[in-house]
């Protein structure tokens, strides 16, 4: 399979973001659940802590920076950080995924190395307040993306190059899976509908569909090393990876491609994506408590 290069992926993101105004990874109201769920989970301390460092004191202190690294990286400053919000798997789906951080990084950086370059930033007490609250943005919004299972996919760009209809419109895979799928299940874009699909998710950690998985999820959270932030990251991106195989080219990319997919696609793909929604918010809340108790 040819690898993609940053460069290349870099112009194809940026002309599918002309294409689609406020397409982003899982979108914006998808990394903004994902903040709320954590948000309802991270302990007293921690709220204090990243409060304080992102200077700000409401409830939404998370949610408010989720997407702003979608934002930056189609900067002149933050161009640099493109390659960080994904992971080019090299595998074969639908026959076989994979990740495998040697094969799949590229030489700019990816997702996995970003989380723990960027945690370690944070923990540098010698760095500045904003060089440490640029960090936090970061890791708020990778702990988001490497759940989203075409952010950890090389082929057809991520999806990005697989045209498909939904409710009558042209977009691509990789944009569906961002944006319409989660949508549809929390029935709207916006920052309230975020907030309501985050409390029906904590409602389902807390006391029910996913009560009994949630510990699993959190095993290997731990900030003691680079390496062992990657291995964690690492282990996360072939989870979300494994449904690329399961679940979004389960029959092939021929299976899916200049297809209407609003209906039964979009039925099998919605608990994935409320899985993956609720998983990396929990995710998100424990790795922050583990900075702060690290810092």
């Amino acid at each position: 399979m040819a690898r993609t290069s940053s460069t290349t992926r870099l112009a194809v993101l940026s002309a599918s973001a002309l294409l689609l105004p406020g397409v982003a990874a899982w979108g914006a109201m998808g990394h903004e659940a994902i903040a709320y769920v954590a948000s309802n989970f991270v302990a007293t301390g921690t709220k204090t802590y990243f409060q304080d460092l992102l200077g700000d004191t409401s409830a939404d202190y998370l949610a408010s920076v989720a997407s702003w690294a979608d934002s930056y990286r189609y900067t002149s400053a933050g161009a640099f950080s493109a390659p960080f919000h994904y992971i080019d798997a090299q595998d074969n789906p639908p026959s076989s995924c994979s990740v495998d951080l040697d094969r799949d990084c590229g030489d700019d950086g990816c997702v996995v190395t970003a989380l723990a370059n960027y945690t370690t930033i944070i923990l540098d007490s010698g760095k500045t307040k904003a060089a440490r609250a640029m960090a936090a943005k970061m890791v708020i919004h990778f702990t988001g993306d490497i759940g989203q299972p075409l952010h950890c996919e090389n082929l057809e760009t991520g999806g990005n190059g697989i045209d498909v209809s939904y409710d009558g419109e042209d977009t691509n895979l990789h944009a569906i899976w961002d944006s319409d799928i989660p949508e549809s299940i929390s029935g709207g874009s916006t920052l309230a509908s975020a907030k309501s699909w985050a409390t029906s998710l904590t409602t389902a950690i807390k006391s029910g569909t996913y009560k009994s998985q949630a510990a699993s999820w959190v095993e290997d959270v731990s900030v003691s090393s680079k390496s062992d932030i990657e291995a964690m990251a690492v282990e996360w991106a072939t989870e979300s990876n494994a449904y690329v195989c399961s679940t979004v080219l389960v029959g092939g990319v021929s299976a899916v491609e200049d297809k209407e997919l609003d209906g039964a696609y979009t039925t099998k793909a919605q608990p994935v994506v409320s899985l993956q929604i609720a998983k990396q918010g929990y995710r998100l809340a424990k790795y922050l408590d583990a900075i702060v108790a690290a810092a």
